[in-house]
């Protein structure tokens, strides 16, 4: 993976186009959690240092097409320049007349916000005049959008091809994460991946056990697995037609050389609640009406075993119900043990995905970890081996 960085680029009195993810969440018109603003501060910062015009395009929700005036994205200036501690100017709309009007106002190390790119059809259909239209206000452009680049929209992929090109420093930090994790990684490496369903992971099994030394399967879409084994798993959640599908994964597994580490025991309850009576049973122990809620105390132990034994780790998706205690444990162990490992430098340790993030931060070790991707969607489908549109327009 090759790109050219922000430092090789002649800045001064250009205007850079910037490609930011400013879909936040919202209360009462406020921005709700500035998580997605604080990711951009240090790219915006950086070309406002090195004297450009900074002109940011970002969407916000799900406009299709049209004006939707409860979908501008005119509230997020104010917040941004507090964070910024300088102005943002705020133009009506990202193409014509009233972008430009903004852009050719900015002095050098100043920074725009255009209107929602969202608004007009051409952003999704990735057309050419629209990407033409965006590109007229940037002599660069800079993709600063990870969460974004799995989409082939014109402010994501098509603007690459018509200014010379750049990741941002968030986008960077991310590609360089990545491809430590699983383009370039240090092996041995193991991988975790959880959740409830194994049908939404398929692509991503698929890929993983290809790549990797070790792959945990934990979360709800291990009792398909279980169940493929030949395992009772009572009234557990579990995809029984998908068992044919498991052990084509387990024997795509062990061609590759890819040890599965299964749950060799379980937390088990009659239903999900916080403070009910819980049991640990081993996998022939299952009761017809138990609901397999945890891996067990052992399988967690040999799970952290396996991560001493590495020195890569990515993760994506719990071990089991972390939202409820206790049934949190063995995601809470691991994560404690690998940002334990991650801060000592004994291991690379990547994560990402929405579930992963909350459990990671439910245990307190988010700031531990080499790297925790927020980007959701564009974080799997990198996992899953798919080329993402906005990283591959970068390359070069």
């Amino acid at each position: 993976m090759t790109f050219r960085t922000l430092d090789t680029a002649d800045l001064a009195g250009k205007r850079a186009l910037v490609r930011v993810d400013f879909n936040v969440p919202v209360d009462g018109g406020k921005v709700a959690d500035d998580t997605r603003l604080r990711a951009a501060l240090p790219t915006i910062a950086y070309l406002s240092k090195q004297g450009a015009k900074v002109v940011l395009l970002a969407h916000f929700d799900r406009p299709k097409g049209k004006v939707v005036p409860e979908m501008s994205l005119s509230f997020v200036a104010e917040p941004l320049s507090k964070l910024l501690e300088q102005p943002v100017a705020f133009a009506s709309d990202c193409v014509g007349p009233a972008a430009a009007e903004v852009v050719n106002a900015l002095e050098n190390g100043g920074v725009a916000l255009l209107e929602n790119v969202r608004f007009h059809a051409g952003e999704e259909k990735n057309d050419p005049d629209f990407a033409k239209a965006l590109a007229a206000n940037g002599d660069v452009y800079v993709n600063d959008a990870f969460s974004a680049a799995h989409r082939a929209h014109a402010s994501t992929e098509g603007l690459a091809h018509l200014l010379p090109a750049y990741p941002g420093l968030s986008m960077q930090r991310e590609l360089e994460a990545l491809d430590a994790a699983l383009g370039k990684p240090k092996k041995p490496v193991i991988g975790i991946v959880g959740g409830s369903k194994v049908s939404t992971k398929l692509d991503l099994l698929n890929n993983l056990v290809a790549k990797l030394d070790r792959l945990a399967i934990g979360g709800g879409m291990a009792n398909t697995f279980l169940f493929a084994q030949g395992h009772d798993v009572g009234a557990s959640l579990c995809e029984k037609d998908l068992a044919d599908t498991a052990r084509e994964i387990m024997d795509k597994a062990k061609a590759a050389g890819c040890e599965l580490l299964l749950p060799v025991d379980v937390v088990v309850a009659k239903k999900v609640a916080p403070g009910v009576e819980t049991a640990v049973r081993q996998l022939n122990e299952v009761q017809a009406d138990d609901l397999i809620l945890d891996a067990g105390p052992e399988s967690a132990q040999r799970l952290l075993a396996a991560m001493d034994e590495s020195a890569t780790l990515i993760w994506n998706g719990p071990l089991g119900v972390f939202e409820v205690p206790p049934f949190d444990e063995a995601t809470v162990s691991a994560a404690k043990h690998a940002g334990k490992l991650a801060s000592e430098g004994k291991i690379v340790a990547v994560a990402g995905g929405g579930d992963t993030v909350s459990a990671l931060n439910h245990a307190g070790v988010a700031a531990e970890m080499t790297f925790v991707s927020t980007a959701g969607g564009a974080f799997l489908e990198w996992m899953e081996g798919k080329t993402l549109p906005g990283v591959a327009a970068l390359e070069g």
